[in-house]
């Protein structure tokens, strides 16, 4: 029986790997992992970390705007970005310790280099330019943001990895594409003081989401200042001489100029170089590593999970994945993730919370629909003067009574939207939600007062009363 230097070899240090590998070595396995950059991946390092904590920094200037209304005197506020990102990197710091010490106290061993395949047991590390085998491995290298190499001038634009480490705050700026990444950014920048543009080729932002929400962030957006083009495309980007940057669009006849324009055009799973060819593992178009229900690639002992298989690009999802290949390897019982009713955030300005299906998803799956929806200024708003409405919707199977989906705009949506996940998932009723007594005053007691459908959806079609 061959012998091999480990019984387990996670390749990423993300949230996925590292809860692979801390889980395989408190079983007393003997486990390793490599990790490139640095412990805590995409998510802790240069991803939702990071950004919520620019977002916090981003919704000052609208508090201490509402604070007048409630008779507080706010004095001359002012912004410092290098404040900011010292702060930001002193803390993204401390979690990063905190996963290489869960790491050293499970007993893991820790490579801080490039992990390569050389063969489906065996991996050449650059940190030492030495070889190691391992019994079972897994590939959890995530996944980076995408290129539009096509488009000249390509490379004068920065991506969400750059944001984070920005010298200084530029005066304008123009994000590139339409996903939540694009929208959480532009909402950031705009609120720290930047003039922003939102470019997207598409018809509206945010087109995986509930149609409500989405055109009423949009509107919402809109009137905060930040301007919104749709349907329209980069043509090049042109160094100028005074250092800007000239934006040419197919649909405008001069080109725009910026002082930073950022690609935001989706995440491509992170596999160049890692040698699975060598190893014999079957890769997509995209890049993104095949698996089966199980995590296991068309290698038997290898495997992969997080978002360099392309499944769901969720650090939750990653870390619910890396849990059941534990299960799967080491408890003798299978386990598949379950990707049902997902809770998910963006954290906009107003901010989005939704779990389940839109409107229009739940039209292809069931013949009868009703929607549940309310608008209303939150009370949070009313003092301050703040025009900024909140929306929420439920949308219910009409056969069944089922709630299918709840889509959140407003403040504190996304909390919101994790407590609404464990409904949804339990397959709750609308009947259950009615007779739930409301907490009142608050803005979720809308969850449970909206008695009455506002319309009625019969195979795709609005039903007219």
């Amino acid at each position: 029986m061959p012998r091999y230097d480990y019984d387990l070899f996670v390749i990423g240090g993300g949230s996925g790997g590292v809860r692979a590998a801390r889980l395989a070595a408190k079983l007393g396995k003997k486990v390793a992992i490599a990790e490139e950059y640095r412990l805590g991946g995409t998510c802790v390092i240069r991803g939702c970390v990071p950004k919520k904590l620019f977002v916090y920094a981003s919704q000052f200037h609208e508090h201490f705007e509402d604070a007048v209304g409630y008779g507080w005197t706010v004095g001359e506020t002012s912004f410092d970005w290098p404040t900011l990102i010292k702060n930001k990197d002193a803390e993204i710091d401390r979690l990063e310790s905190l996963y290489s010490k869960g790491l050293e106290n499970a007993g893991a061993d820790i490579f801080c280099g490039r992990a390569v395949l050389e063969d489906a047991h065996t991996l050449r590390l650059s940190c030492q330019d030495m070889v190691v085998t391992a019994d079972q491995i897994v590939i959890a290298t995530g996944s980076k943001p995408s290129e539009h190499i096509a488009l000249p001038g390509f490379d004068l634009a920065i991506d969400s990895n750059d944001a984070f480490h920005l010298e200084e705050l530029p005066k304008s700026i123009l994000i590139y594409g339409g996903g939540y990444i694009a929208v959480e950014f532009a909402n950031i920048f705009h609120g720290l003081g930047v003039e922003t543009t939102l470019l997207y080729r598409g018809v509206e932002i945010l087109g995986r989401f509930d149609k409500d929400v989405r055109r009423g962030l949009h509107d919402a957006m809109s009137r905060k200042g930040i301007r919104i083009i749709t349907r329209d495309n980069l043509r090049k980007l042109e160094k100028r001489d005074d250092g800007r940057i000239d934006a040419c669009l197919h649909n405008a006849d001069e080109a725009l100029p910026f002082d930073k324009v950022m690609m935001a055009i989706g995440r491509s799973p992170n596999t160049d170089g890692l040698g699975l060819e060598a190893a014999g593992v079957e890769s997509d178009q995209k890049g993104a590593v095949c698996v089966d229900k199980l995590s296991r690639t068309n290698v038997k002992n290898i495997w992969a999970l997080g978002d360099v298989t392309d499944r769901v690009q969720l650090t939750p999802v990653a870390i619910h994945e890396a849990m059941c290949l534990i299960q799967t390897l080491y408890h003798d019982n299978p386990t598949e993730p379950d990707y049902g009713c997902i809770p998910t955030a963006v954290f906009s300005q107003p901010e989005i919370g939704t779990v389940g299906l839109s409107e229009d998803d739940a039209c292809e799956q069931y013949e009868n629909i009703e929607i549940y929806k309310a608008t209303f200024r939150p009370m949070r708003n009313t003092l301050a003067k703040r025009d900024e409405r909140m929306l929420i919707k439920l949308v219910v199977d009409g056969d069944s009574r089922r709630v299918v989906g709840c889509h959140i705009l407003g403040p504190d949506a996304g909390e919101m939207a994790q407590i609404l996940g464990i409904a949804v998932k339990a397959q709750l009723t609308k009947d259950a939600f009615d007779s739930t007594m409301a907490l009142h005053p608050s803005a979720a007691e809308e969850l449970v007062t909206m008695y009455e459908p506002s319309y009625r959806v019969k195979n795709g079609e609005r039903v007219t009363e």
